[in-house]
Parts: C-alpha cells; sequence; structure tokens
C-alpha cells in the first residue's frame, strides 16, 4: 500500500477506523479486524484509497449535479461546508422530504446526477428515492450497513463527529485536488475544524 493521503495518526485520533459491533457482510471485507469488546475496526488504507477513487468520481460532475444528504446531526455541519467548499453542490441536512428526487410536483423537486450519502441507514428515504431515480450513489459506510444500493462505499465511522469531519474536509480537498482547482495540499485554506458540528 503507498502513502496514505493524511497522516495515518490524523485518521486514528479522528475515530474513522471505528466501525459498531454490529457488522453487515456486506460490509466484511473493509473490516481490519475485531477488537476483543467485539467492535468492528475498519481497514484506514481501505478507507484512504475509496477517497481518493470517490474524489475522482465526483469530480467529475459540476459541483451544482452533486446533491449530499445528511440527516444524522454531526453530518449535518460537514455535508454543508463540503458541498460549499466544492463550488456549491446542493445539499439536504436535516430531514429529507420524501419525493425531493421523485416528485416533480414538490417545490424543493431535484434532480442530481449523483448522489453523496452520509449514512444509508440513517438516509434509507434519499438511498432509496436515489436507486428509483438511477442516480449513482457515494456513501459513507459503516461496519453495520448494507450495501447493496451503494455504487461507491467508502469505508468509515459515519457516526462521530470528528470522523465525519475529517472524511468530508480530506474529500473535498482531493476533489478540488482533481479538478485543477489546487494543485497542493497547502494551497486547502480549509481546516478539519471548519467542517466539525458544533457539540
Amino acid at each position: 500500500m503507498g502513502e496514505l493521503i493524511v497522516e495515518e495518526n490524523l485518521y486514528l485520533t479522528a475515530g474513522v477506523h471505528i466501525g459498531t459491533q454490529v457488522k453487515n457482510k456486506d460490509m466484511m471485507k473493509f473490516v481490519y479486524k475485531v477488537r476483543s469488546d467485539g467492535l468492528y475496526i475498519l481497514d484506514i488504507n481501505k478507507t484512504d484509497e475509496r477517497i481518493r477513487l470517490a474524489a475522482k468520481f465526483l469530480a467529475r460532475y459540476p459541483p451544482e449535479d452533486i446533491l449530499v444528504v445528511a440527516q444524522r446531526q454531526y453530518g449535518q455541519k460537514p455535508a454543508t461546508m463540503f458541498a460549499k467548499v466544492i463550488g456549491g453542490a446542493k445539499v439536504v441536512a436535516g430531514r429529507f422530504i420524501p419525493g425531493i428526487l421523485t416528485n416533480p410536483k414538490l417545490p424543493n423537486y431535484m434532480e442530481p446526477s449523483v448522489i453523496f450519502i452520509n449514512d444509508p441507514a440513517a438516509d434509507s428515504q434519499a438511498l432509496k428515492e436515489a436507486v428509483k431515480s438511477r442516480i449513482p450513489v457515494v456513501a459513507l459506510c459503516d461496519a453495520n450497513n448494507r450495501t447493496s444500493y451503494v455504487d461507491l462505499v467508502i469505508p468509515a465511522n459515519n457516526k462521530g463527529r470528528r470522523s465525519l469531519a475529517l472524511v468530508y474536509w480530506l474529500l473535498a480537498r482531493e476533489i478540488l485536488k482533481a479538478r485543477g482547482d489546487i494543485k497542493r495540499d497547502d494551497e486547502y485554506k480549509y481546516t478539519i475544524e471548519d467542517f466539525e458540528a458544533p457539540l
């Protein structure tokens, strides 16, 4: 495995690798080990690899064609910040009103080309509608998530405040690099704290 895009320590202190005590067989290929307390630990090399992959994939779309969805409390601020940093993606932070992707009569109806979901379980309505509308889905998936309808899985702790801040911050940076908006990491003017949800 080559160099990680950030120091391994950053992933570890943010708890990006801390999974859940429940695991779904879909996610087993991303699990590094099971701790003695039954907690599934995700493989950060795979998380890192998937962040790069997702960044390259999302960078191909104009920002306004990307929809970011996060219902979880700690996902809302990083999702909103991510949408802003990559140039104005659409975002639904908080409750996802049924029909946003399937009912053209709704005032907030959207037709994104791709959707980025914080948690397939918490954001199941958005996931269902994306699948129905044939919109490709990128999602942060924890050890307990089913991935059957996710096109690109990013294995990560999708519940932790610090973990979510780091993953969204990194993904936004890598998208800007993939698009050529910035050349080097030190040109990226945001900090992980900018993405962190209030306690």
